[in-house]
């Protein structure tokens, strides 16, 4: 009789499982546009080095950005996610007094060359607590893996302090149909601390073409930063943002 119900037991755990699957949803999502810097400044090392601007001081340009995500999505309420987001930033001008960064000296009106690169792998689960055909409000955590480096080049010199570590972010989801084939949505990730903050939002329109393909335009700002004895470093970038959205 014991057996009888763990095998009773196990086929009903393999139908829910199999049931599960066949609600799942693999999800891709390509976003690109363009983008602009708001604010960058930099003292590295964070307590003896020079603090200056990557965006008003060095002529930050602006460029095109993209980013890539794949999703998978298991019985409307658990979203397994990973992202691909590089983005780097050149800048080129002269500072009118001498700048200490990463222990080499640029004296004053030197003509520079920057960069800046903050590329971001980051692998997220999100649990929708809402999900039906009128909208998906959720929310969950994501691991960020930052590769970043700032790098200052001038007269004959150069100077590179780089980063590679490890972020807990939360992340949420918001989003709704204003009517049936366009919707609104808001997204993001972020968390702040003593050792320093991360914002990456999302605001955007949302075009439904069919079951399986959305388009979206909208805003996108990542801001934040760390200060701490190594490195003093907070950024704003605003980004217009065009994508789409495939399902199967």
């Amino acid at each position: 009789m014991k057996r009888q119900l763990f095998r009773i037991a196990v086929v009903f755990a393999i139908m829910g499982v199999v049931h599960q699957l066949a609600e799942a949803a693999l999800i891709v999502d390509v976003e690109g546009g363009k983008v602009f810097t708001g604010y960058n400044d930099v003292r590295i090392p964070g307590t003896s080095g020079t603090k200056f601007s990557l965006s008003e001081e060095v002529e930050s340009e602006s460029t095109w950005y993209w980013r890539g995500r794949i999703g998978y999505l298991v019985a409307h309420e658990h979203f397994f996610t990973f992202l691909v987001a590089p983005l780097r930033i050149e800048g080129s001008g002269k500072i009118d007094r001498d700048i200490l960064f990463e222990n080499t000296i640029f004296p004053a009106q030197t003509p520079l060359r920057t960069a800046f690169q903050f590329n971001t792998y980051r692998v997220g689960y999100r649990y929708n607590f809402i999900s039906n055909e009128r909208g998906i409000v959720g929310g969950g955590i994501t691991l960020l893996v930052r590769d970043a480096y700032i790098e200052v080049e001038g007269g004959g010199q150069s100077a590179k302090s780089s980063n590679l570590g490890f972020v807990p972010l939360l992340n949420f989801h918001v989003s709704g149909r204003i009517i049936p084939q366009l919707g609104v949505l808001v997204e993001g990730e972020a968390l702040a601390s003593k050792q320093g903050r991360a914002f990456d939002i999302l605001t955007a329109l949302v075009y439904y073409i069919s079951d399986s393909l959305s388009a979206k335009a909208g805003y996108r700002f990542i801001e934040g930063g760390a200060d701490n004895n190594e490195v003093y470093t907070f950024s704003l970038f605003h980004f217009a943002v065009g994508g789409i959205e495939l399902r199967w």
